[in-house]
């Protein structure tokens, strides 16, 4: 099973429970740039080798949750992730269009 979280602070709880960090990317698109959202869990993640390329100028960069949290609204987007306790990786995640299906954990 799944929920999709909304609210700032359930997201921020269930990313730092996992030891989560929020990351941003600015990825040219034609004569605008958009703004690529992303969760890290481990720095290995920001440091490896292919984190960095011509369509990928400076990488991701980790930043504030103010931040994070401003993109993702901007985007209207959510945090679909797995509330199942039993195995399967506990960080895993993706990103959702807001009311793609129904909010479990309120408005952000």
């Amino acid at each position: 099973m799944s929920q999709i979280l909304t609210d700032r602070e359930a997201i921020r709880e269930w990313a730092t429970a996992r030891g989560g960090n929020p990351m941003l990317m600015e990825v040219p698109e034609g004569s605008r740039s958009r703004t690529l959202l992303q969760l890290t869990f481990g720095q290995h993640a920001i440091n490896a080798d292919g984190n960095e390329g011509p369509d990928r100028v400076g990488g991701f960069e980790l930043v504030d949750w103010d931040e994070w949290f401003a993109a993702l609204e901007a985007n209207n987007l959510s945090l679909m992730v797995s509330d199942d306790p039993s195995g399967g990786n506990e960080a895993e995640f993706s990103f959702v269009e807001r009311g793609e299906r129904s909010d479990t954990s309120g408005a952000a």
